[in-house]
């Protein structure tokens, strides 16, 4: 049957059939039978399309790889785990974020470490006035959610006071194109950063305030599905969050 996804990834990319032989070095024929006919392709043609469209191997070929290909690439996204977030060396956050070239993702409640530091703030100003996209969500403090985990922290309201600190030290950050702001009202189970294909995921645990909680450094790979799981979740809490106001 049809290969449906490869067909919309390339008028997504805005990219003709001929266009793309071109650029991966096959016939045309050969790419208009992986999408008409649903032929899959040798491995090194589909990293090499996935990465063209800037898809994920395994989204446009689900069945191509299996379930112990898929369970190893994962593994191999995993670069290291920090026991605790303040384990992780100081600078190794602005080296994360210098990495971007396409988009930077911060997912947090308050995360105020970041947005004291003014070599990130500098950092995500750059890099958004090279044209990379840079989303950031925090938790809207007036919501039950950022009031239940100060309470199941311990802080009780100074959850809330946080992300409100936060928001008054990213004001400089608020103005610059490139850059958007949004707040929600999820469950966090996890603070997000992105950058591109790096992550650092910092895990929430029950009575425990995230700079004591484990962080895993992510790098996605072809026919890997670990990162994939936490930069479709940001999208979805993208999705549902309220964008901020300039004030």
């Amino acid at each position: 049957m049809p290969n449906e996804r490869l067909r919309a990834a390339l008028l997504q990319r805005g990219l003709t059939i001929a266009a793309l032989a071109d650029d991966i070095g096959v016939d045309q024929k050969t790419v208009e039978r992986w999408i008409t006919q649903g032929r899959t392709p040798y491995r090194r043609h589909r990293y090499a399309v996935a990465s063209r469209l800037g898809a994920d191997e395994t989204y446009l070929w689900p069945d191509a790889l299996s379930s112990e290909q898929t369970a190893s690439a994962s593994s191999s996204e995993l670069v290291t785990i920090y026991p605790h977030r303040w384990a992780v060396p100081r600078d190794a956050w602005g080296r994360l974020f210098a990495t971007a070239e396409r988009e930077i993702g911060i997912l947090v409640y308050a995360g105020l470490f970041l947005s004291e530091d003014n070599s990130v703030i500098r950092t995500l100003a750059e890099k958004a006035g090279a044209g990379v996209r840079v989303r950031i969500l925090l938790g809207d403090p007036d919501s039950p959610q950022v009031a239940e985990r100060g309470a199941d922290e311990g802080v009780d309201e100074a959850m809330a006071a946080k992300i409100r600190n936060a928001l008054v030290l990213y004001k400089p950050l608020r103005k610059i194109d490139g850059i958007e702001f949004r707040l929600h009202s999820t469950v966090l189970y996890n603070s997000i950063y992105r950058a591109d294909d790096q992550l650092f995921v910092n895990t929430h645990v029950y009575g425990v305030t995230a700079p004591h909680a484990p962080v895993w450094h992510l790098r996605k790979i072809p026919g890997g599905d670990l990162a994939n799981i936490y930069i479709e979740s940001f999208d979805r809490v993208w999705d549902v969050a309220t964008p901020l106001d300039e004030g």
